[in-house]
This record gives C-alpha cells, structure tokens and sequence, in this order.
C-alpha cells in the first residue's frame, strides 16, 4: 500500500505539471492566458445558441432554446476538440518520454483533462449567466447532470485512447479524421431529444452512447418536460470493452515508437 500511495502521488505530480506545460504551450501568458481553455468553447456556445434563438424562437418545445442548445453543444465540443488534439499527440510529445515517470497515457489524458475542465468551466459559466437572465432553469436533479457528463467524459476519452494510437500507425487518419468528427452531430444528441424522433429513428440514435449521456444531462437540467430516455448500464457497457481496446494499442505503440 505504500509503494501504490507512492506512486499515485507520483504519477499525480507528473499530471499537474504536464497539465501547466500543455496550457502554457497552447495559450502562452499573454492576455487571458489559459482561461482561453474556457473562453473558446463558451463563444461557440453563445454564438450557435443565438443563431438558434434568431431561427426558432425563445422556446424548443417549452424550453428555453438557448438554454437547450448550451446544454448540447458544449459537451459536443469537447468531444470533437479532445478527439482532435489526440490526433498525433503521441509523436508532438515523444521527447517526454524519456522521463522515466511520464507514461504514454499521460499525454492522452493530460489533454483529455485540459479540454473537460475547460469545457466544464464553460458550462458552469454559461448555466449562470442565463439563470441570471432567466434563459436557464435551476438543475431538477444534480446527480443526474454530473452522471451523464461523466459518461460523457468516458466516452470521449474511450475514443481519445482509440484515435491517438491509430494515428501513429497510419497517417491518413490525420486527415480523415476532422472532418469525420463532424459526423458525430447527428449522433450525439446534441440538438435534439430522442422523444422528438420518428421511432424507427429514435431506436437507431439510441445506439449511440453519447445520447443516453446526453439525455441524462437533460434530465438533470430541465426534469420531465423533455421526456428523456436513457439507460444507466448501456453506455459504461460500450466504452469499457472499446477502451480496453484503446490501451492495448496504446501499449503496441508504445513498444514500436521512436523517441526522438
């Protein structure tokens, strides 16, 4: 127990610094800084929910609309963003490597942890500006709000650790895989409920993980009104075996890769 206390206390050293190193190297010390980790999804946010406003409405089927379009589109980005920063981050980082104590999943995670936190800042942020303004409804279920970003978060980070390795092996995947990160929109949940779905469709979405996160979130916001479906053990269930996955091809890299 002392030697894993120990290495666990390493190991959260080595996320930390890894963590500052990776601000600093994307957004420096000049201006805002590293809150730009939380500013550039919240302009996304706002920007798409005000479109979404202008086009539809105040309200989407009785709820505010820039509300439900925050509460889809952030966790959307940090999707997209996380799966395309772990495009080629084993090769951008292969020169840490040679410290003994930063391992290969520390680079896909120290990413995947400066885009959820940003994201998650973003969210906080944004829920309050608009329940100040009356556009944001105080949280039915808290707990509900927090599973469902977590199954959120573990599917992200499932297909980071899928991603990062595949594109060491193949490049074409560096180019492909920006643009089909843009074919997850209809699949995640973001701009729509399940329950708005004609049935044939509705089934087909419900087999994607994302959307039973994202519904859940739902539910934690806005409660019954939007009718939710989801289920608690389907979306573990699907990332857990696709992540084990993930590691072992991470562990195949690991072996093969260059350090230069």
């Amino acid at each position: 127990m002392a030697a894993l206390h120990q290495g666990w206390a390493i190991q959260t050293r080595v996320i930390q610094a890894l963590i500052i190193r990776e601000l600093t190297t994307r957004f420096g010390r000049e201006n805002i800084g590293f809150l730009w980790v939380m500013a550039e999804p919240l302009l996304f946010a706002v920007l798409v929910g005000l479109l979404w406003r202008f086009e539809k409405g105040p309200q989407e089927h009785g709820v505010s609309i820039i509300a439900f379009v925050a509460t889809g589109y952030l966790p959307l980005v940090m999707f997209r963003s996380t799966v395309t920063r772990a495009l080629g981050s084993f090769s951008a980082n292969s020169s840490l490597m040679y410290h003994r104590q930063v391992k290969i999943l520390d680079l896909i995670l120290v990413r995947f942890l400066v885009e959820m936190i940003g994201h998650m800042m973003a969210y906080l942020f944004i829920a309050t500006v608009l329940y100040a303004l009356d556009e944001f409804p105080w949280p039915h279920d808290l707990g509900y709000l927090l599973l469902g970003w977590s199954y959120y978060a573990l599917f992200t980070l499932t297909l980071a650790t899928i991603v990062a390795p595949l594109s060491e092996m193949s490049e074409v995947l560096e180019k492909v895989m920006p643009v089909t990160t843009y074919l997850m929109v209809p699949f995640s949940g973001a701009f729509f409920m399940a329950e708005w779905l004609a049935p044939d469709v509705k089934a087909a979405v419900l087999w994607s993980p994302p959307v039973h996160a994202m519904e859940m979130m739902r539910y934690g916001v806005f409660g019954d009104a939007l009718y939710p479906n989801f289920s608690f053990a389907y979306t573990p269930a699907w990332c857990l075996p696709v992540l084990m996955v993930g590691l072992m091809l991470c562990r195949h890299v690991r072996r093969v890769m260059v350090v230069e």
